[in-house]
């Protein structure tokens, strides 16, 4: 059985990993499966570096292949940001999603439709035991809707507007987001990597 760690506890990332990494026969367990697996601090300046961290951490300590991403959403409007902060954005009032996207709402509340463009930004890397390490990237571009919509996807998902659809990241099919979106694309490129190194294994 080829088995990857997932270096995330984030439910809605690791059901976009499995999704996507069953194709290519490779079963993915999260960090919460892993007893004692250490929480790692995104101190890294890039999303590369903060992905990185992570998946050498759950590498060392599982001995098994892992896999990391660190993904954002950056808006034109405010300067990249939430960018690398996006899971900690308007911490600690903002608690859950639904908080932060109403916060960002509330940021661009003056901004109109031509100002609002943002992408999603994922950068992935993946460790092997041997101590190889592979780096992939993905973004998506779109623009930030007035309200939100749409009750799939998770995070930013439903205030993120696909304007070649007419609809938000969270009105897609979890097969659909997987087609388009910025982790989708950098898994892509990684799967490739992991089936020529799996094959490798005795």
């Amino acid at each position: 059985m080829n088995r990857l760690v997932a270096a995330t506890r984030n439910a809605g990332k690791l059901r976009e990993l499995s999704s996507l990494l069953s194709v290519a026969g490779v079963t993915v367990v999260g960090a919460h499966e892993l007893p004692g697996a250490p929480e790692v601090e995104e101190t890294g300046a890039t999303f590369e570096e903060n992905a990185r961290l992570k998946a050498r951490a759950l590498r060392d300590y599982s001995g098994l292949p892992s896999l990391a991403d660190d993904s954002g959403l950056c808006v034109d409007a405010l300067g990249g940001a939430p960018g690398v902060h996006s899971a900690r954005f308007g911490a600690p009032q903002a608690v859950t999603g639904a908080d932060r996207n109403e916060l960002l709402l509330r940021r661009l509340e003056r901004v109109p439709e031509e100002l609002r463009g943002a992408h999603f930004a994922c950068a992935m890397v993946l460790c092997w035991p041997d101590g190889r390490e592979f780096s992939s990237w993905g973004e998506v571009h779109g623009r930030i809707a007035f309200e939100a919509e749409g009750s799939q996807g998770f995070g930013y998902d439903p205030i993120f507007l696909l304007p070649d659809r007419g609809v938000t990241m969270a009105a897609l099919s979890q097969d659909e987001k997987n087609q388009i979106s910025h982790r989708g694309q950098a898994l892509r490129i990684m799967i490739p990597i992991l089936e020529k190194l799996f094959r490798e294994k005795p």
